[in-house]
């Protein structure tokens, strides 16, 4: 994968670099990643990865299917942030925090439904939103934050061109995102509905399938 310093500032320059078209010819933004079973490596394979941005200088998302020992409130305990009231119903403070890729391990990812104006929220999609400023968690909190959300310490990084070789390497299936996988499907099944996105039954799938 690309060099972790390379993906921090691509992970610096997100706000500003939304914008920008890929010159690339392949966009693969609101796209699952999935990992091929060739894919070995022990930090990207069997996972799910959400593409938030894509352009001719890189490419930026969050593993989706990757739980870390943390839940969302004890995720806010630890920054000073009371969690108590997201404890109803809906039991958003007890949703596991995803390890979103070995990049900025120490900061926090949010992606979620469209919901207010947050410092650094960039929107994805017309469903998604990607927000890396504290306020959308004191919003968490307060029992004022979006209703649909995934929480992830760290993120993935490619540097330009680096993406489009390992998918030509076969590395990644890849497939139009669907949110419900994102937000409201349990971790150990999101691997096999992305994969179910494209028609596929990962049991059957070769590990020199080629990509899509």
């Amino acid at each position: 994968m690309s060099s972790r310093s390379a993906a921090a500032r691509r992970a610096a320059d997100l706000s500003a670099s939304a914008g920008d078209s890929a010159e690339t010819g392949l966009n693969l933004v609101d796209h699952f990643l999935i990992a091929m079973p060739s894919m070995l490596d022990p930090v990207f394979g069997g996972t799910v990865v959400y593409l938030c941005e894509h352009n001719a200088n890189g490419a930026l998302g969050m593993i989706i299917n990757k739980p870390t020992d943390m839940t969302l409130d004890t995720l806010l305990e630890r920054i000073e942030l009371n969690p108590a009231l997201i404890s109803g119903p809906l039991a958003t403070g007890r949703k596991p925090v995803m390890f979103g890729g070995p990049v900025q391990v120490e900061r926090g990812f949010v992606l979620h439904s469209p919901h207010g104006a947050f410092s650094s929220m960039v929107p994805v999609s017309d469903l998604i939103a990607l927000t890396t400023s504290k306020d959308v968690l004191e919003a968490v909190a307060s029992g004022d934050g979006p209703r649909r959300l995934l929480v992830s310490l760290g993120c993935c990084g490619w540097g330009g061109g680096q993406l489009e070789e390992e998918i030509a390497r076969n590395g990644w299936l890849t497939v139009r995102a669907d949110p419900d996988i994102i937000f409201d499907m349990p971790v150990e099944q999101r691997f096999f509905s992305a994969m179910k996105l494209l028609g596929i039954d990962p049991m059957m799938l070769a590990g020199d399938a080629g990509h899509a």
